[in-house]
């Protein structure tokens, strides 16, 4: 069994839910709110953990209240926060709204994130033994990201980066990833091709491919996931549940697919494992609160 290190963003979510999402200049009254952990780093490796994987978290986190309670709610959660470094800067917050039809909109401070140095993941790093899965997102600075997969790639690490928010990833990074898990929106940035139907995720994956990109997964909401890989494509659906939040869905997806493959799954079994995970996430309010366990997903 190989462990799982993710790499990212640490933030405190702060949630506001009503009927409707604001309009530039509107107030909208009679939202519920609620606080609990987030940030797209956060959530996948309490996902890996849920998921009853060993998993190694490195992010970095102000030498404040929030931070205290980030790295005091991962080790509850069995993560290994060795890791975790403190900086001087504020941690990382986000401002949540949801609407009534569980979509949402969200505006990050990034905070500490913003200076998670390769240095300061180093020591995490050097843990990898070959076959390990190291897992990246882009709330981090893009250095960070760049360097940090290419010593990863370099030990013998299936590198996935989960390229979100969306953002122009470099050829040479492109090219040491094992796999990348765009949703629809990031296929086309990364690309230039609209990725809002089966024929242009295709697409969009085979131009990633070109790229150096190993295998592509191109996640597709209600639709399910698209598996691309040696020139052919795989429509992997998703279960239809009732949504009340989608904040965290692609993150739990990510988290839960990673351990799956640490544990030995074939990609396309993983990728149905993550699946049911995701699902189960939608049907809940908040993001870390959402994630199911291991058990939930075995029994769904």
């Amino acid at each position: 069994m190989k462990k799982v290190i993710v790499i990212g963003s640490s933030n405190t979510d702060m949630v506001v839910r009503s009927a409707s999402l604001p309009r530039p200049g509107e107030t909208v009254l009679g939202g519920n709110f609620m606080m609990a952990g987030g940030g797209k780093g956060a959530n996948q490796a309490v996902a890996v953990a849920r998921m009853g994987h060993p998993v190694l978290f490195a992010c970095a986190l102000g030498k404040d209240i929030f931070g205290d309670e980030a790295v005091a709610r991962y080790a509850e959660y069995g993560i290994d926060t060795s890791y975790i470094v403190r900086k001087e800067t504020p941690s990382g917050v986000a401002l949540i709204m949801v609407d009534g039809n569980a979509q949402n909109s969200i505006s990050v401070a990034l905070g500490a994130n913003n200076e998670l140095t390769t240095e300061d993941v180093m020591p995490a790093l050097n843990t990898i033994e070959e076959g390990d899965i190291v897992l990246l997102q882009l709330e981090i600075p893009m250095t960070t990201v760049e360097e940090c997969v290419a010593v990863a790639a370099a030990k013998g690490a299936k590198v996935i980066l989960n390229p979100a928010p969306a953002a122009k990833v470099s050829a040479e990074t492109l090219s040491k990833l094992y796999l990348i898990t765009p949703n629809q929106t990031e296929a086309e940035l990364l690309t230039g091709v609209e990725a809002y139907d089966v024929e242009g995720a295709e697409k969009a994956a085979a131009a990633l491919c070109e790229a150096g990109v190993g295998k592509v997964v191109i996640t597709m909401g209600g639709d399910g996931a698209m598996l691309y890989e040696n020139g052919k494509s795989e429509i992997v659906p998703a279960h239809k549940v009732n949504a009340v939040d989608t904040t965290a869905a692609g993150d739990v997806y990510n988290g839960a697919m990673c351990a799956a493959l640490a544990e030995g799954m074939a990609l396309r079994e993983a990728l149905r494992f993550a699946t049911k995970a995701s699902a189960i996430s939608v049907s809940r309010e908040g993001a870390q609160p959402s994630i199911p366990t291991r058990e939930e997903v075995d029994n769904f």
